[in-house]
């Protein structure tokens, strides 16, 4: 979506990401590397690609694979088990083979900029270690922060200091270059981001913790960071600079925040593992939407997405069978890509 707003869709870009994906899609916690997929294609030594017929190794799950399948672009795996140094050593060599007329290290939400002990982060982590990446690589790269604080971790009012020239604000016809993505893929702060290019606002409760994300005529910019500040604040990155192995930077991450998001997502995964499986019962969910809507309003909660709702309904699984049921149901509270709680 970003790349299509700046740079046009005629080139082809390279995006290098993680496959971290929600418990709902994974159920091993932490983020897969290339051992966890068959199907990958070799781009350098260290790099590889995502096509769209790569498969997840059983238990694990990836987006990955259908994101290949419909976007334009090439997926590249960003594998961040050995450490930093790991990272940037992919970045290098993707750099010196691809000659990138531009870099942008993009963050949806604007936790990279935190100091990396607020008690409000959850994915500290993942961020640090691109971050820390980043500046050691030796080729210009913009950092750029899409949807200020639509993760749900940081304050806008704390983040919009940091802030430097807008790069871009998106609109309803930006969304459109995505097509239907949003349908089916969980990130709800890029669902949240794109809700807003569209025109929604209120309060949108995410995550399994509930927590209340505001969508504001903030929600769709795009402002551009500097990256020197950015390291010289965020003390998780500065620690990992040398790290080796992503054991050593979660040792890191527990020393300066207390713990790390794949510490929670194996408490979590080992929780989920012994909840029984739950039919989806129609009339049973629909009672219980009703509910959790009344207490939500009473709230002040405009908004919600399917993530959220497959959470606190107790379901277990994909929110794909969830989201088909309500807007089967009640076509008219479905605010692409959200679920508006109504009157």
């Amino acid at each position: 979506m970003l790349h299509a707003a700046l740079y046009g869709d005629e080139d082809q870009a390279v995006i290098l990401t993680y496959a971290w994906d929600r418990l709902l899609v994974d159920p091993l916690s932490g983020p897969p590397g290339a051992d966890s997929f068959t199907g990958l294609k070799p781009v350098t030594q260290c790099v590889w690609s995502v096509p769209a017929e790569a498969q997840p190794i059983a238990p694990a799950g990836s987006t990955l694979p259908r994101l290949a399948t419909e976007l334009p672009h090439i997926l590249a795996l960003l594998d961040p088990h050995h450490g930093t140094e790991g990272i940037a050593r992919q970045l290098e060599e993707l750099v010196s083979h691809l000659a990138p007329a531009s870099i942008d290290l993009l963050d949806v939400g604007g936790d990279i900029l935190t100091q990396g002990d607020e008690p409000t982060l959850k994915s500290p982590l993942a961020d640090a270690l691109t971050l820390a990446a980043c500046c050691q690589v030796n080729a210009p790269i913009r950092l750029l922060v899409a949807g200020p604080g639509l993760d749900g971790e940081i304050s806008p009012d704390d983040l919009r200091p940091l802030f430097g020239t807008p790069v871009h604000t998106f609109t309803a016809e930006d969304v459109e270059t995505i097509g239907s993505i949003l349908e089916w893929h969980p990130s709800e702060a890029t669902a949240m981001l794109a809700a807003t290019a569209r025109g929604a606002r209120g309060i949108c409760e995410v995550r399994d913790a509930g927590l209340p994300v505001p969508l504001t005529d903030e929600g769709p910019t795009v402002p551009e960071v500097d990256p020197d500040d950015t390291v010289s604040r965020n003390s998780l990155a500065r620690a990992i600079m040398t790290t080796a192995t992503l054991d050593e930077a979660k040792a890191h991450s527990r020393e300066i925040c207390g713990s790390s998001e794949i510490d929670y997502e194996r408490n979590k995964a080992a929780w989920l593992t012994e909840r029984p499986p739950t039919k989806l019962d129609p009339d049973d969910v629909l009672s219980r939407l009703d509910q959790f809507q009344s207490e939500a309003r009473a709230r002040g909660v405009t908004h919600t997405t399917f993530r959220h709702l497959t959470e606190v309904l107790n379901l277990s699984g994909s929110h794909d069978e969830l989201r088909r049921l309500l807007i089967h149901s009640r076509p008219g509270q479905y605010d692409a890509p959200l679920w508006s709680i109504g009157a």
